[in-house]
Formats: C-alpha cells, sequence, structure tokens
C-alpha cells in the first residue's frame, strides 16, 4: 500500500493550492483519509479527514472555512482545497490513511497506519 502526496509549492499569501493524495495496492483496507501538517519546530497536527464512507468530514479549526478535503473514489485520491492561504499554514503536509471499519474521522495521529512521504507548501506574507 502507497500513498503519494502531490500538489505542494510556494504561493503567496490569499492564493489557493490543491494538494493529492493518491493510492496504490490493496486500497480497500482503507478507513479514515486524511491530511496532517507539520510546521518547522511544531509537532505534527490534524487538518483534515474523511471517513471510509465520504460521508463525514473534519476540518481543525485553525483552516475551517478555508481547507475542503474531497476524494475521487475511481482514482483513489483524496484531495485538499486550500484557500485564503496565509502565511502560518507554511508547512509540510502528509496524508495518510487508516484501517477503521467505523465512518468516523479520527484526528489523532496515531490512529493512522499508513503515510505519504509529504509535500511542501510554502506561504509568503
Amino acid at each position: 500500500v502507497q500513498l503519494q502526496a502531490s500538489g505542494g509549492g510556494l504561493v503567496q499569501a490569499g492564493g489557493s493550492l490543491r494538494l493529492s493524495c493518491a493510492a496504490s495496492g490493496r486500497t480497500f483496507i482503507f478507513g479514515t483519509r486524511g491530511w496532517f501538517r507539520q510546521a518547522p519546530g511544531k509537532e505534527r497536527e490534524f487538518v483534515a479527514g474523511i471517513s471510509r464512507s465520504g460521508g463525514r468530514t473534519s476540518v481543525a479549526d485553525s483552516v475551517k472555512g478555508r481547507f475542503t478535503i474531497s476524494r475521487d473514489v475511481a482514482k483513489k485520491t483524496v484531495y485538499l482545497q486550500m484557500n485564503s492561504l496565509k502565511p502560518e499554514d507554511t508547512a509540510v503536509y502528509f496524508c495518510a490513511a487508516d484501517r477503521s471499519d467505523s465512518d468516523f474521522v479520527d484526528t489523532r495521529e496515531y490512529a493512522y497506519d499508513y503515510w505519504g512521504q509529504g509535500t511542501l507548501v510554502t506561504v509568503s506574507s
């Protein structure tokens, strides 16, 4: 099972980016798909997640109203649309997946079993 994150880059404050997380392998074992980020000198934090069924999503308060998570089941890809970006959004963004059978979005990092390699987002002021 592999997760491949892409779409990061340099953007000015107020701009937008869309991150993608493509999955390959035995993806039927996936439960929740999520995005986390880690800024320099800080711990990794939950950003957004979408449940196994796609019926539930969760977004961190710090990005609520600006970031949206979605998925394309046929492409086995999850997206993170990031609008109105701020310098404090600068971080390495990681996609992840757990193996939960429940239709619940877990925000705890340790609950996730599979991780992508990360993609860097830099927001300039």
